[in-house]
């Protein structure tokens, strides 16, 4: 079957109909980075729309148009900074079992370099425990789902099979995480955050392995 053409030049239909597809996944992309930036240095309730939308290089109404109010594009850029598909943005690959922990210690070290991604998620995670904020359920699925990923491969690497122990070592590795974002944005040069990770990892590994089967 011959191939449609949509003009004189000879250029195929489905090849066109693609590209207005792939020039709005180019905004809103713009729009999440723009966001990241606004949110993580004024935080959301003093991060305003209008900011978001000059950084994007569109208008307020445009905005609003890819992603419906301030709270759908908080949202959209908190899964965005995940790695999530959202808002037609493709996902990031996600990693699986014992590799899993090698690359939370790969994150930690590619984030030493993205100031203001970390900036973001230590300022919208802080403000998410407050009542009725928009991130609230978001940080605290999050903070689920990564828990049992850690445990769950905590158990796989080691053999331990304590559930409890399981758990609080991953409450503790994130904690460890976390905290240490907020001493590296005060002091970067007092604190290597690769470094202590990839040690207190070690650590737990090692002493989840010493008692398993206990």
């Amino acid at each position: 079957m011959a191939e449609v053409h949509d003009d004189a030049r000879g250029r195929p239909a489905a090849e066109r109909a693609l590209r207005p597809q792939a020039r709005t996944t180019e905004r809103r992309e713009a729009v999440l980075k723009a966001a990241m930036n606004v949110f993580g240095a004024r935080g959301y309730n003093k991060g305003a729309l209008v900011e978001v939308a000059e950084q994007a290089g569109m208008t307020h109404a445009g905005v609003l148009h890819h992603f419906g109010s301030k709270e759908g594009l908080l949202v959209a850029m908190l899964k965005y900074r995940d790695g999530e598909e959202v808002a037609g943005v493709p996902a990031r690959a996600q990693t699986e079992g014992p590799a899993f922990l090698q690359h939370l210690v790969d994150t930690v070290e590619e984030n030493s370099r993205r100031r203001g991604v970390v900036q973001a998620y230590a300022v919208l995670s802080g403000e998410s425990v407050t009542d009725g904020h928009p991130a609230h359920e978001y940080f605290q699925a999050r903070l689920d789902v990564l828990r049992e990923k850690i445990a769950g491969v905590l158990g796989e690497v080691t053999g331990n099979t304590d559930p409890d122990d399981l758990a609080d070592s991953a409450s503790a590795l994130i904690a460890v995480m976390d905290g240490l974002q907020v001493q590296w944005l005060l002091n970067p040069d007092a604190v290597d955050m690769t470094r202590i990770v990839g040690r207190t990892l070690d650590e737990t590994v090692a002493r989840l392995s010493a008692r398993a089967g206990d």
